[in-house]
């Protein structure tokens, strides 16, 4: 028993080396991809929510978290068909090669299903809620501390209050919405017994996650989803940041 107690412990220890090497430099990479993949239509939706809520006279604290969460939902409606067509392709126990392509897998899908919530627009519900709360507490939180912090006036240090604010941003955001990406993970994907539907809706979905598994279960994958937004969220909001300032510096010298 002890023999297998140390093998199991060596076993586990490889596979955190082979983690930390090999693994998360990944994750940060992926990150960074995320980043550029999303910085054009998501900063361009919420500066245009951004300029709407403007005409709203409301308190700036409160106008960054709502445009958040005007381009969360925007960008749900968007990416919510693809994001069917992933896990349905992710899901397929085929080989790679037998596998169909995203645009054979989307016509399947609508051909079988339709455009509809059992569709190519399965768990809208759940992705709406992802995002516009990850959105919401994403740049409502950012934005709102970053104007409460002082500034620092050496460069280095400034940027690093920035990324840090981005970080912990891009955390509770991960922690506060992660219970929407676990339901829509449950509709979107193979469904316990075959031909028969057990989630359905996003919050029923969670309630029954939550009382058939318990509380913790409404969190799994929460630590590699905070390793994958927490620094990819700090690097867009710095990416952002800086270029918004030099576009505007552009325009402003010509």
């Amino acid at each position: 028993k002890e023999v297998m107690m140390l093998i199991q412990w060596l076993t586990d220890e490889l596979w955190g080396q082979i983690y930390i090497v090999h693994v998360f430099p990944d994750i940060l990479f992926q990150a960074y991809i995320f980043t550029l993949e999303l910085l054009r239509h998501l900063f361009f939706t919420f500066e245009q929510y951004k300029k709407l809520l403007g005409y709203a006279s409301l308190p700036p604290g409160v106008a960054f978290a709502v445009a958040g969460l005007g381009s969360g939902l925007t960008e749900a409606v968007v990416v919510n068909p693809f994001e069917v067509v992933k896990v349905t392709l992710q899901t397929n126990r085929n080989a790679f090669t037998e596998q169909p392509s995203s645009f054979v897998q989307a016509r399947q899908i609508i051909k079988t299903d339709g455009l509809g919530f059992q569709g190519l627009n399965k768990g809208l519900t759940a992705t709406l809620g992802r995002h516009g709360v990850f959105n919401m507490v994403y740049f409502g939180f950012y934005f709102n501390v970053k104007n409460i912090l002082p500034v620092n006036k050496d460069p280095n240090l400034e940027f690093l209050r920035k990324f840090g604010i981005g970080l912990v941003s891009g955390t509770i955001a991960s922690i506060i919405n992660i219970p929407f990406d676990v339901a829509k993970s449950r509709i979107q994907g193979p469904q316990p017994v075959p031909g028969e539907i057990k989630y359905r809706t996003c919050f029923k979905t969670m309630a029954t996650v939550y009382k058939e598994e318990g509380f913790l279960a409404l969190y799994k994958g929460l630590v590699p989803k905070i390793m994958r937004l927490g620094p990819g969220g700090a690097v867009m909001l710095l990416v952002y940041e800086y270029v918004y300032a030099w576009l505007q510096d552009t325009v402003d010298h010509k």
